[in-house]
């Protein structure tokens, strides 16, 4: 993370019928993040946990899609949770992608070395989705809209702000996923953000540490707005999560990152501009 991370572009937001155009977003662009969901072995303790730290509201799970349920803040979809295929699933959350057709994606993935976890599939009327990995394994998903175009609160306390890959292979990684999804790379020694052929920066790349032991795989990990980082790891450690990094403030830019109740890691941030 570092200090010169911009989210969007003025007007990238769309507003709804709440009125507020930098919050509630309601169509997003191909190779925009769209949607985050965290598979967890214990719904009702993740569930009871999420409600707590950030505010939001747990739909019912839904016995046609798996018991895949939505949370939401003031009305508004933010994330979504869902049960465990299998055990060796990771508890973890995955960051989805916006895409006019994820088969063609498919194929972009299959050819620039990638994996697929999940082939693409309806889900009803909402959406067509895929699950994939990069080269190094990070797995990632895609989101065809129909119905639900994505996340529907966005940048405000509780909130998806923001998504980072750590991967043991950056450079691997960066002509991948400009070849799958057109994003650009702005490569920095420290951090590297992936932008919209326009400019838009919409996520960031960086090396695994050395010291990290190998089993840990390359991963994508979402970052939820925290007007106080230090304080909401804080919180987020009296419900049972362990705080993985108390604080970093850089220029503009704070955060922390924790591991919830089932050791599902997520970053707190504030950006200050």
């Amino acid at each position: 993370m570092r200090a010169s991370v911009k989210w969007r572009e003025p007007g990238s937001t769309d507003a709804t019928s709440s009125g507020d155009p930098m919050t509630d977003k309601s169509s997003y662009v191909p190779g925009e993040p769209t949607w985050i969901d965290l598979g967890t072995p214990d719904l009702a303790a993740t569930t009871a946990f999420y409600t707590e730290l950030f505010g939001w509201t747990a739909g019912p799970a839904s016995e046609e899609f798996g018991g895949y349920a939505q949370f939401t803040q003031g009305g508004k979809a933010v994330a979504g949770v869902y049960p465990l295929m299998s055990p060796e699933q990771p508890a973890v959350w995955t960051t989805y992608i916006s895409v006019a057709d994820a088969d063609k994606t498919a194929a972009l993935v299959a050819e620039n070395g990638g994996m697929t976890h999940a082939a693409p599939m309806d889900v009803g009327d909402l959406g067509r989705m895929a699950v994939f990995a990069d080269p190094a394994g990070a797995a990632f998903g895609v989101w065809q809209p129909r119905a639900m175009t994505g996340t529907e609160r966005v940048e405000v306390e509780g909130t998806y702000t923001w998504t980072e890959l750590a991967t043991r292979d950056q450079a691997g990684a960066l002509p991948f996923y400009r070849a799958v999804f057109d994003w650009q790379a702005d490569v920095d020694p420290d951090y590297t953000q992936f932008k919209l052929p326009g400019g838009h920066a919409l996520a960031g790349c960086r090396d695994l540490p050395a010291e990290v032991p190998a089993e840990v795989p390359s991963s994508w990990m979402p970052y939820f707005a925290a007007d106080d980082p230090a304080a909401a790891a804080q919180r987020a450690a009296t419900l049972g999560a362990t705080v993985v990094v108390p604080f970093v403030e850089m220029d503009d830019v704070s955060f922390s990152v924790v591991r919830d109740p089932n050791g599902s890691p997520f970053g707190l941030l504030k950006l200050s501009t």
